[in-house]
């Protein structure tokens, strides 16, 4: 539809708004997705410095004694709260920044708040990298996880409302994409850097991390903020303009409708985290929350943090379990392309279905292995089964890549409808880092006393989480995202329930939900003067 013409009729649901895959898209969504890199670069390097004799010599000598003791049991070798803590403090201070992080990204903007995220993670690998006690070390890693906190926030957010919604799915994988990468860049980093014997191995590793910072900060300064912000923050004009552009076309007076509308509802919720416990609002928030506890108890992250230390820990020896590492960061990345590609075409009901069963299978393999080859003080494994058990944790993480690792942030992302959005992806990230924590703090320790057992406790979680996909996770693959409630949600066999009388995306906070059921404006409501 050309020109003016607000009391013009919506579209109705189900038709696809005009949309061309653009450059400035493209460019946006890769420099937006850097904020992952950055993220797996934090998550993948920790392992490594960790196993570095150097590292431990200056800041947990009580470690580094207990690794070269020949009588200590194999699986209680890094058992140390300290240790834990350097990994784990980043995701406690990512979970405090989040609240903070959820009102700049709906005051000031998905753009500014990646900025934010860029100047923490800056100033957190200079303390890092030149840390000269572990107060000054463990405040670096609380400024990265500060970074953390707001990228998290912000990037998958920017990436689900700028895509045209055929390949939303693909480009917002992007931020997953990145977060394997930069676990492989870190793999990369540190299976050199450990061959430094002079003490400066680890703040190379440690101090690299500033390139992604620095590629996320000028990424922020380069891209477009999203129409969605730009409309909410009262920035019509500048926000139809964005609109037409990352659109490729001027076919865009619906979708600009739509999303001023929406606006006009989110701006009539004072109250976005009270408004978030409604009941209306319970099947997105359950889903969301859901996958992040789900995502993290796959064991996916106890692997990543420590997975040097683990490979060590069987008996591979350091620059075997570092090479071990590395192997596995190539096929997460690998597999998260297969997810990119596949994600829009096969669904992501699919996807995490599949994953389920090879992750249940890789991990109940991996126990018994270890559990028959493994004993306390024993040498490790024989190179053939230490071999067999690298592919088994290839196999599970290749899964984990194509599955929950990029559909934990995509799914949530999507589903939330704008007045919520924002306050839903906070308690995304929040619940996601609350429980990233917990498993960083407590891995060492659970490996310690379960075994080879810690391989079976997150099998069974992950043969719950299946479960849970098949009858509680609805598809919602090529479905415009301010169309869920439609779509989605009153047709879910269970979740239909918590929709009754609810009339869609005008029925927020006692509003009565007239302009909300797809009519159209046709009975003299303008968005635009209301707004």
């Amino acid at each position: 539809m050309a020109g003016g013409g607000l009391s013009a009729s919506a579209p109705p649901a189900g038709v696809e708004f005009e949309a061309k895959i653009t450059p400035i898209v493209i460019i946006s969504c890769i420099m937006a997705a850097t904020g992952g890199l950055m993220f797996g670069y934090d998550v993948g390097v920790s392992g490594g410095v960790t196993a570095m004799p150097d590292f431990l010599k200056k800041f947990f000598p009580v470690v580094y004694k207990k690794t070269l003791e020949s009588d200590d049991s194999n699986y209680c070798k890094y058992d140390n709260q300290g240790l834990q803590l350097f990994t784990s403090s980043l995701y406690l201070a990512g979970l405090t920044s989040t609240f903070f992080a959820s009102y700049t990204t709906r005051k000031l903007g998905r753009r500014l708040t990646m900025l934010i995220a860029g100047v923490f993670f800056i100033v957190g690998v200079v303390l890092n990298a030149a840390a000269q006690d572990l107060a000054m070390l463990i405040i670096g890693r609380i400024l990265l996880g500060c970074g953390v906190g707001f990228a998290n926030q912000a990037v998958p957010l920017f990436l689900s409302e700028i895509a045209p919604t055929r390949i939303r799915g693909g480009l917002n994988i992007l931020f997953q994409l990145n977060v394997t990468i930069g676990i492989l860049f870190a793999n990369l980093v540190n299976y050199g850097t450990a061959k430094i014997t002079n003490g400066w191995g680890w703040r190379i590793s440690l101090g690299l991390a500033g390139v992604p910072a620095l590629l996320l900060t000028v990424g922020a300064l380069i891209v477009t903020d999203t129409p969605n912000s730009l409309i909410e923050r009262g920035r019509l004009d500048e926000g139809k303009a964005v609109l037409r552009r990352i659109r490729g076309t001027d076919n865009i007076e619906h979708e600009y409708l739509e999303l001023v509308e929406a606006s006009r509802i989110a701006k009539e919720v004072k109250h976005p985290f009270r408004n978030l416990m409604k009941r209306r609002n319970r099947p997105q928030l359950v889903i969301a929350v859901a996958l992040q506890i789900f995502q993290q108890f796959t064991g996916i992250n106890a692997i990543m943090f420590y997975a040097p230390v683990l490979f060590d820990t069987l008996g591979f020896g350091g620059d075997a379990s570092l090479y071990s590492t590395v192997i596995t960061g190539a096929v997460n990345v690998v597999s998260t392309l297969v997810s990119v590609y596949s994600v829009d075409k096969v669904g992501r009901r699919m996807l995490l279905l599949e994953a389920g069963i090879q992750m249940f299978l890789s991990q109940v393999a991996i126990a018994i292995i270890l559990g028959i080859k493994v004993t306390d003080n024993s040498n490790g494994l024989h190179s053939g089964f230490g071999i067999l058990v690298v592919v088994l944790v290839c196999t599970f993480i290749s899964a984990f890549a194509w599955s929950w690792g990029p559909l934990g942030w995509l799914i949530p992302s999507e589903t939330f409808p704008l007045e919520t959005r924002s306050a839903g992806q906070s308690v995304t990230v929040c619940v996601n880092l609350v429980f990233t924590f917990v498993i960083a703090q407590a891995f060492l320790s659970m490996l310690c006393h379960f075994k080879f057992g810690i391989f079976l406790f997150f099998s069974g979680w992950v043969l719950i989480m299946s479960f849970f996909v098949l009858f509680l996770l609805p598809e919602t693959k090529n479905i415009p995202i301010e169309e869920m409630t439609e779509r989605v949600w009153k047709k879910h066999w269970f979740w239909k329930r918590f929709m009754d009388g609810y009339e869609g995306v005008g029925a927020v906070d006692g509003i009565n939900g007239d302009h909300s059921k797809k009519k159209g404006y046709s009975n003299g409501f303008d968005p635009i003067s209301n707004l």
